[in-house]
């Protein structure tokens, strides 16, 4: 039966598996059994039929859900397949240096009877670098056309199953489907890898769980994804059941590449609400911190193959097709639409566009046509369906109402047409419209601006002189992911008929020189950012994303989908009971620091009353006369006094150390000078109008701090707010004696020179100068004021103040990134180390007390 929670999916799926973590050093033969893998082949590589032989040949493995192949059966039953050289993965290959291997994974646009997969797998290996997946029919029925078409798809789209006849509704079995083909994808990638040093990168929604599937086995695998497709707003992309699943296993990338800034912000707000993760950018690059590394992101729109473009435009049958459409609609304005048939391309509202510009232009009838070519669907459904039907009843609509025996304003092809005969249409129109309601990228329009600067061959056959200036006019979609990079385009809402029509009748009165600037500026754009600038510029960055994959520890943690890697400085490490506890024992004096809030106790408490167990704990360990024990707190004296009032030989560093009390006998002192309450006049006014309007925040007055909190506040907001009001209380606050910090969802003003990391070095310099230096100095903590107190411990005990280097146990509570040298899981392994070292104390203290005893009764005997 299987568990209705996604966390044991990859578990599930993967069955016994192979420890990849060293570097490989060949391959293992292609296999092409569905769901099989062969063991590797460490020590040898023999035959033809591994992937590649070059050891030291830098190597890219490209994933996408089918391979840049044509397939065709001929009539004895054999298949032939041909590079399918228009598509974009076979043409990214010109960002490549010529010496990279570059290797293709992914299924094909057929089916191969299971008694030819073996064969046809060496063919394609052979010949064209290609490792097929062979999913099986209805396993690639659930996977493309289920999960990715009719989940996926439309949510990308922004488009929800609002009533059942409007959209498929979340289908948990094509998730299952989902994820066992990308673990199928995942294994054949696995074939190809040959180093660590190879890059794989990963291509669109259709594999969004390979990330988690490859660095599972290869922790240090340099990884990247593209998504070509929009990435909708995190109020939509919530809606998604497995929505933390698909993020986390994304954020196993090293790289993500997005079309956009808005595609890359909706995933950074999807990020930072869903998962509570922080991003920033650091000189150019946005990066994400998940769990010790940085995942960078990547905004650059795709390209297209000029060069490709140029030599189809050069052929003499596609100069005499552009010669044979100017002369089928010469005297005539020819406008162009080719678009994919789907619900999203926009077709009918552009042609509503084109009927109501025809109704308020009369002059404009006969001499206005436009060419419509629709590509078939990708995958069938009602709404495509639907989609057709009304586009064609537009079309003839129209037709009826404003063509004449000669005249159609609008030409719908809806048959499959060469790609040669599409670039004809592009070189011969006057206006190319892309009306997309929301598309990834959509490439059309840099398409028709090559087309439309031509070269020397087609222009000679067309009559132009040398002199000859080129002209295009474009009309694109708000919505459309090339909008933002074509400044000179008419940018359209394709929603308003209006905006539409507006549009046309613009293009239509544009004058020559006009024409010609925008013209310039669209193609100077495309030509310098073309898909070899593309590839290049995202392995670039990938490279830079994984410079540091040598010099972190990398630790594996989470289950199924939940696994992620942490990376860590190489000498963090675990602290071990055996390790503390003999460093414990050996120690003559000792000085022990521990936060309170998140290390002794949880932070998800809600009574942070410290425990019968805690208070007893603390107690022993202040007992042994070797241990000065602190409780150094951001908390307020008057909160920790009371909590630990049955601790008396206790010691106390509250409000980050501002106020510090030895033990309960003494009083509470503070080593800075008494505070000044004029900048809390200036400041909690400022901090009460921001409080006013976060709704979820509120102001901590504490002696001497204020502190602004806005966790419970909307993350957004609440995060704008804080930069905003930092600035503001820094400005106010510019010539007081305090500080504004931004902590983890607060703003804290305090006095200037407060912190953990000094009033612990006041702590043990007191210590030393009283004569109990320790050579034992522990330090536990979970949060970023904690970071001081490591800091401060670290390099005290360098210092001369000690003859002898001490023992340092600085310890972070969770794996992250610390200036610790030591972590725990949690709070509750931070009570099993104290509870231990007070048993220790508590043995010794009886110990001694025996000593005691047996010379007090050898002096009587005496």
């Amino acid at each position: 039966m299987v568990s209705k929670s996604y966390s044991n999916l990859l578990e599930m799926s993967c069955g016994d598996s192979v420890d990849f973590r060293q570097p490989f050093k060949s391959l293992p033969r292609v296999v092409t059994s569905p769901g099989l893998i062969s063991d590797p082949d460490w020590d040898s590589r023999s035959d033809d039929d591994s992937v590649g032989s070059a050891s030291f040949t830098e190597r890219k493995i490209i994933v996408a859900n089918f391979l840049p192949l044509n397939c065709m059966k001929d009539e004895a039953g054999q298949w032939s397949f041909s590079k399918d050289d228009d598509a974009l993965l076979m043409q990214l290959k010109d960002g490549f240096s010529d010496e990279t291997d570059v290797i293709y994974v992914g299924s094909l646009k057929v089916q191969i009877d299971p008694s030819d997969q073996d064969h046809v797998a060496q063919k394609l290996l052979r010949e064209y670098r290609c490792i097929p997946t062979f999913l099986p029919s209805e396993l690639q029925q659930q996977f493309y056309h289920g999960f990715c078409k009719q989940q996926l798809w439309p949510l990308f789209h922004y488009m929800l199953p609002i009533c059942l006849d409007k959209g498929e509704l979340f289908d948990r079995s094509l998730f299952r489907a989902y994820v066992r083909a990308n673990k199928i994808f995942a294994d054949k990638v696995m074939e190809a890898i040959n180093t660590d040093d190879d890059c794989v990168w990963v291509h669109d929604y259709h594999l969004m769980l390979l990330p988690t599937f490859l660095r599972k086995r290869l922790h240090r695998i340099k990884l990247g994804f593209f998504l070509h497709s929009p990435f909708p707003s995190s109020e939509i992309y919530r809606t998604l059941p497995v929505r933390d699943e698909i993020l986390k296993s994304l954020l196993n990338a090293d790289l993500i590449g997005f079309q956009t800034f808005d595609y890359a912000r909706h995933f950074l707000s999807c990020c930072s609400r869903l998962l509570g993760l922080h991003y920033e950018s650091k000189r150019g690059y946005i990066g994400i911190e998940y769990f010790g590394r940085t995942v960078s992101l990547k905004i650059l729109s795709v390209g297209v193959h000029v060069g490709r473009l140029e030599s189809i435009l050069k052929l003499p049958s596609t100069a005499s097709k552009v010669q044979e459409i100017e002369q089928r609609y010469k005297g005539k304005m020819l406008m162009l639409g080719v678009d994919d048939m789907d619900i999203f391309k926009g077709i009918s509202l552009k042609l509503l566009g084109l009927e109501l510009l025809l109704d308020r232009n009369p002059k404009l009838r006969g001499k206005v046509v436009l060419v419509q070519i629709v590509n078939p669907a990708r995958s069938p459904g009602k709404d495509v369906e639907e989609a057709i039907t009304e586009a064609v009843s537009v079309a003839e609509r129209i037709n009826v109402k404003y063509g004449s025996a000669d005249y159609k304003p609008v030409v719908l092809i809806d048959n499959r047409i060469p790609f040669s005969e599409k670039i004809a249409f592009y070189a011969a129109s006057d206006c190319c419209i892309v009306n997309a309601v929301r598309d990834g990228m959509n490439l059309v329009p840099y398409e028709y601006t090559v087309c439309r600067q031509g070269n020397d061959v087609m222009d000679k056959h067309r009559g132009f002189d040398k002199n000859h200036h080129h002209t295009s006019t474009l009309i694109v979609s708000e919505f459309v992911g090339c909008s933002p990079s074509l400044s000179g385009a008419f940018r359209v809402n394709p929603w308003s008929v209006d905006d539409v029509a507006d549009a046309l009748h613009s293009a239509t009165d544009l004058t020559e020189s006009e024409k010609r600037l925008r013209h310039d500026k669209h193609y100077r754009y495309v030509s310098t950012h073309d898909v070899a600038y593309w590839a290049r510029s995202f392995i670039q960055d990938l490279e830079r994303a994984c410079k540091d994959h040598y010099s972190q520890r990398c630790w594996a943690i989470g289950f199924g989908l939940n696994f992620r890697v942490i990376a860590l400085s190489p000498g963090f490490r675990k602290l071990s009971l055996e390790h503390f506890l003999s460093s414990y024992n050996k120690a003559t004096r000792r000085a022990i620091f521990l936060d309170y809030d998140g290390t002794i106790v949880p932070q998800s408490s809600i009574n942070k009353t410290p425990s019968a167990e805690l208070i007893s704990i603390l107690n022993s360990l202040c007992n042994d006369p070797k241990n000065d024990v602190f409780i150094v707190s951001g908390r307020g004296r008057n909160s920790l006094d009371e909590w630990f009032a049955p601790c008396e030989k206790l010691g106390i560093a509250a409000e980050h150390g501002y106020f510090v009390r030895w033990n309960q006998a003494t009083e509470w002192e503070s080593n800075y000078s008494s505070p000044d309450r004029e900048w809390k006049h200036i400041a909690e006014p400022v901090m009460q109008v921001y409080t006013e309007t976060t709704d979820g925040s509120f102001i901590e007055p504490k002696e001497s701090a204020l502190v602004w909190h806005y966790l419970d506040a909307d993350h957004d907001f609440g995060s704008c707010q804080a930069k905003e009001l930092l600035d503001h209380l820094e400005r106010v606050l510019s010539n007081e004696p305090v500080g504004v910090k931004c902590g983890h969802f607060i703003v804290e003003v305090k006095p200037q020179g407060v912190s953990k990391g000094l009033a612990v070095d006041k702590l043990i310099r007191t210590l030393i100068n009283n004569g109990k230096t320790p050579d034992f100095l522990m330090c536990i903590g979970n949060d970023r004021s904690d970071e001081d107190m490591f800091e401060s411990i670290n390099s005290k005990a360098c210092s001369s103040a000690f003859a002898t280097i001490p023992e340092v146990l600085a310890c972070s509570v969770g794996q992250k990134p610390s200036k610790a040298k030591y972590y725990v899981d949690d709070t509750a392994e931070v009570i099993r180390l104290l509870k231990n070292a007070s048993g220790v104390s508590s043995q010794q203290e009886v110990v001694s007390q025996g000593r005691v005893s047996f010379r007090h009764v050898l002096d009587y005997v005496d």
